[in-house]
């Protein structure tokens, strides 16, 4: 292996309890390696009713903060511009979003959830939810809700020192269920 490359190690060599307990209880490593399986059982859960988490991110988004367009939809969501083209070509592809375009610019095209994206979106979120309980299975409500509550400390904390925190949001109020869903889940 060059100096410059990346070590390689085999798939699950992590995941396991053969790596010293020193490596095992780092907090950044907890989190690495939860974060995979919070993944892998939210991609699954999301695969098995058709769907990705860019779809349930773009659904979400446009009931809660109602018709975008697809740049304003890319803000609310963070996914990439680029990306955001091909989530709403399959999204409209199903007839869960639909394309008008925008009265004050006829250049820029309004994206609207419709009732069977609504209706996908309450399946989508029984699933997401299941994915979180099965992720969180060992814990209680209270220790959800105070893992909950740390990890958005967590976030608000790096997001603010590295001035990605949406200026418009007191991220001292937000409530941690309202972080239900970025990139991962």
């Amino acid at each position: 292996m060059k100096n410059d490359e990346t070590p390689r190690h085999t798939p699950g060599a992590m995941t396991d309890h053969a790596a010293p307990a020193r490596v095992r209880g780092l907090p950044s490593r907890l989190l690495a390696v939860n974060a995979l399986h919070a993944d892998r059982l939210v991609n699954d859960g999301l695969a098995a009713e058709g769907a990705r988490k860019w779809h349930f991110a773009a659904l979400t988004a446009l009931t809660e903060g109602g018709p975008a367009s697809q740049s304003d939809l890319s803000r609310r969501t963070g996914i990439y511009r680029s990306d955001m083209v091909a989530v709403v070509n399959e999204l409209a592809e199903r007839g869960l979003v639909e394309r008008t375009p925008d009265p004050a610019d006829r250049r820029r095209n309004v994206i609207t959830v419709t009732t069977e994206g609504r209706a996908h979106l309450r399946r989508l979120d029984t699933v997401v939810d299941a994915a979180q309980d099965a992720l969180l299975a060992p814990l209680d409500a209270d220790d959800r809700a105070r893992l909950t509550e740390l990890l958005t400390r967590l976030l608000d904390h790096h997001e603010r020192s590295t001035g990605t925190a949406p200026a418009d949001e007191d991220t001292q109020d937000t409530a941690p269920t309202d972080r239900r869903q970025s990139d991962s889940h």
